[in-house]
């Protein structure tokens, strides 16, 4: 009944040493006082096994001695298992790269992530998605009956950026500081990210490439001879990313594929400028508030780069990067408030328009 408080378990198996883009969606959009007045039972592990044991069994036998709660699953996919409480389990999708890209994924993500997100693509009725673009994925891949709702989440000025008065002051001849935020993984493209920058040094735009993140899996040959405009910065804390940013004059993303790309958003409570890929989810989240390019071209990206500065981008940078990450905290409450009646157990939750995605239409 509407307004009811419901039981809800909380897959928080995934959440363990290193904090990126997934974990802190869970930590905060799903946060135990976020889903307020329902009672929160949040399932851990500190291992991989102890993970891979919660969601392969525990959480189905759970769903089996529990039949009025509810399951949320925010980061890794749930075990096929859990169908037995299908209607219950709540999936939130943060991008299909596990289907669309194996070639990218590390030998763990297609022996173990790929083949249980596949399966609850085909049996959870309740998927939540952090973009309009990944809905539009989703449904090409999940069940017809699926409900697609869109659940952005909100960007909280996570490395205390708000009172900086917008990106490092650049004077033509002194490097241009370019700011990559992400784990050294094959979906991050940071090669286009480098050939761009060698592009503008080459074009006699001085340049340097800040890469914060861990080495994750692949292989990346610039890790073994990194050239000389490449800063390699490793996974830092939010106090020195704060640090870091303040000293740039953009984030640059040449990223492959992205949900969302949370720190493209995070970076422009600081009025950072961000320079991403010219695709759709890239289009969506940044609006007119950044620079569109084609990092496959970095001859023509740098030259792009150059002319947007020379013609004052990054002295519009602050007030644009600032007024869309409130535009799209906007919208993201919005999903919170639709989510939060839905959890109440109310059927009109979802019938504004725009609020899910619709089936594709057959002729």
């Amino acid at each position: 009944m509407p307004g009811a408080r419901r039981r809800i378990y909380l897959d928080q198996t995934h959440l363990r040493s290193h904090v990126t883009g997934i974990e802190r969606i869970t930590l905060d959009l799903f946060a135990p006082g976020r889903l307020a007045p329902h009672e929160v039972r949040p399932i851990t592990s500190g291992s991989l096994p102890g993970m891979i044991a919660q969601q392969q069994l525990g959480l189905p036998l759970r769903a089996l001695l529990d039949r009025g709660a509810l399951f949320l699953f925010p980061g890794f996919p749930p075990g096929p298992l859990c169908a037995v409480a299908a209607e219950r389990c709540l999936l939130y999708v943060h991008d299909t790269f596990l289907l669309d890209r194996p070639e990218d994924l590390s030998l763990r993500s297609r022996i173990y992530l790929s083949p249980s997100f596949a399966s609850a693509l085909r049996w959870c009725p309740n998927l939540f998605v952090n973009s309009r673009t990944t809905g539009e994925a989703v449904r090409a891949v999940c069940a017809r009956r699926a409900r697609i709702a869109l659940l952005r989440p909100a960007v909280r000025d996570a490395f205390g950026l708000g009172d900086l008065p917008g990106p490092a002051t650049y004077v033509p001849g002194v490097p241009l500081r370019l700011l990559a935020i992400g784990t050294i993984e094959p979906r991050k493209d940071y090669s286009a990210a480098l050939a761009l920058t060698a592009a503008l040094n080459r074009a006699g735009v001085p340049a340097e490439l800040h890469l914060v993140g861990r080495v994750g899996w692949g292989r990346h040959p610039f890790l073994d001879a990194p050239p000389p405009y490449l800063h390699l910065h490793g996974y830092v804390s939010d106090a020195e990313l704060r640090s870091l940013a303040g000293s740039c004059h953009l984030l640059l993303s040449t990223s492959k594929a992205e949900g969302l790309g949370l720190p493209l958003l995070e970076v422009q409570h600081g009025g950072l400028p961000v320079v991403a890929p010219d695709a759709a989810v890239f289009r969506e989240v940044l609006g007119s508030s950044g620079l569109l390019i084609r990092p496959e071209a970095p001859d023509a990206a740098a030259a792009a780069l150059t002319t947007w500065i020379a013609g004052g981008g990054l002295a519009r940078a602050a007030g644009a990067s600032r007024a869309n990450v409130a535009r799209w905290n906007a919208d993201a409450a919005e999903d919170e408030r639709r989510f939060g009646r839905f959890l109440a157990g109310d059927p009109a939750a979802y019938e504004a328009a725009g609020s899910t995605i619709a089936p594709n239409v057959v002729p």
